[in-house]
């Protein structure tokens, strides 16, 4: 019995699984809840109960949750929960605070429900994973993968295999025609050559090949897969080209031709949808519960300097098109030109209240409203100044890249802390560095991470001035 429920892992089954059970334990942590504090289940209760259901599979879904659940470790898949539940249960309170009816259910009871989901959700994908890695140590149902080409990209899969033992791929070896003197590092991986490999997959003794060799070598690539094709095994093709530049990679046709995108945005589709949907509920939020904080910076910026407290810059958004950002006026100007400077360390032209806003990150509380409007979203790359972005696009390879996405409040090159003053062009790099690598990996749940992290190290900064 054991052995059938970790086959769920194998195929199509386990996400239905996962939210069959996720939906079960919901529905029996709100009983037990109310039932220990003996609460009648009356119509009140039962429409709070399905909204919150549906607004958790929203959420979940939009996480990406029941994706891909070989990969990542434990504690990473926990913070996916933890997230999905909070913001499903933070979603339905404050719905219920701005239609008033809030006073109809008690506020303990829906506390008690979202402790008791969040341990039951996690609590069962622990005892699920243990099962799972315990047949894995055991040798059950294991898929045994080889890798043909001991490459770098070669190199660089088995890495990756090593890292996620819970994906429970057997790696067989490495096959590769050249001559031990011809390849480099360890050789202990080596099984034999690409015909080996292809009798063994033929004969049924593989789950999986990976091809790692360079994409110029087609004959041979062609070779291979005819080969394949005479087995039941299944065939990836790993490029060694274009890895570090490639946005999406994503497979499509037009017409009867297949096609691969090498520069596309990766948020399409429903995914553009969830990331909309997501952006409009925080940033409301947010503005809903910083308003007096909003209205405390008004009243602080209008009294320290002359001159309006909000105004709008000129930046780069979605596809390159220009859009108007909102700041607090944190200067005693308001640059919009064709030439901006940057503010550096003691500035003379930020006002009072304006340094503090700046090291604090508060001068872009006015940019939700830019993400209700649609020109922004609460994640991505930040919009530099259109000055700035003509003098850096013919100095950085791939810079115009970043505005595949809608630009953002936070991300993930501010988190890890490249933000504030690029005085050298190897600090504007990383910075592109790190938004193209956002981009490139983009989910709903990584927002979610930035937007953690961004709470308790991104807000103050060295280097914001």
């Amino acid at each position: 019995m054991v052995e059938n429920l970790t086959n769920f892992r194998t195929n199509e089954n386990a996400p239905f699984l996962f939210r069959i059970v996720d939906v079960i334990l919901l529905i029996a942590s709100f009983f037990v809840v109310s039932t220990a504090y003996q609460v009648p289940f009356n119509k009140d209760y039962l429409l709070l109960l399905t909204f919150t259901i549906a607004v958790f599979l929203f959420f979940a879904e939009s996480a990406q949750l029941y994706k891909k659940l070989r990969l990542g470790k434990f504690p990473q898949r926990a913070m996916v929960v933890f997230a999905v539940i909070s913001l499903s249960f933070l979603s339905v309170t404050l719905a219920l605070f701005l239609i008033q009816e809030g006073g109809n259910f008690s506020r303990f009871i829906v506390l008690s429900w979202f402790i008791m989901s969040l341990f039951s959700l996690i609590t069962w994908r622990y005892i699920y994973r243990k099962i799972k890695q315990k047949l894995y140590k055991q040798g059950v149902n294991l898929r045994k993968v080889a890798i043909i080409g001991l490459t770098p990209t070669g190199k660089s899969l088995l890495n990756q295999i090593k890292q996620y033992p819970e994906m429970g791929l057997d790696f067989v070896g490495f096959f590769d025609d050249r001559t031990p003197e011809r390849l480099q590092g360890d050789l202990s991986n080596l099984k034999g050559s690409v015909e080996d490999a292809l009798a063994i997959a033929q004969a049924g003794e593989l789950d999986s090949v990976y091809i790692c060799i360079p994409l110029t070598a087609e004959s041979r690539i062609a070779h291979i897969i005819h080969k394949l094709s005479d087995s039941t095994v299944n065939v990836f093709m790993v490029p060694d080209f274009l890895l570090n530049t490639i946005m999406h990679g994503n497979i499509s046709n037009l017409g009867n031709m297949d096609t691969i995108s090498i520069f596309e945005s990766p948020i399409t589709g429903s995914q553009e949808f969830y990331k909309r949907a997501f952006d409009i509920l925080f940033s409301l939020s947010v503005l809903v519960i910083l308003s007096p904080v909003y209205l405390i910076i008004s009243i602080l910026v209008k009294i320290t300097s002359n001159g309006p407290v909000v105004f709008k810059q000129a930046r780069y958004g979605l596809n390159g098109e220009q859009i108007g950002v909102y700041k607090f006026r944190s200067m005693k100007v308001m640059e919009n030109a064709d030439k901006v400077v940057q503010a550096t360390k003691n500035d003379s032209r930020i006002t009072p209240i304006g340094s503090f806003l700046r090291r604090t990150s508060l001068d872009e509380l006015p940019q939700f409203f830019n993400v209700l409007l649609g020109d922004m979203s609460v994640v991505g790359p930040r919009p530099h100044a259109v000055a700035h972005n003509e003098e850096y696009r013919s100095k950085i390879d791939y810079y115009m890249l970043r505005h595949k996405v809608k630009p953002g409040i936070t991300g993930w090159a501010q988190v890890n802390g490249w933000r504030g003053e690029t005085d050298t062009l190897d600090k504007m790099e990383k910075r592109v560095e790190y938004d193209l690598q956002y981009i490139r990996n983009w989910s709903l749940w990584w927002d979610i991470k930035i937007i953690f992290l961004t709470v308790f190290k991104g807000f103050i900064n060295k280097n914001a001035y």
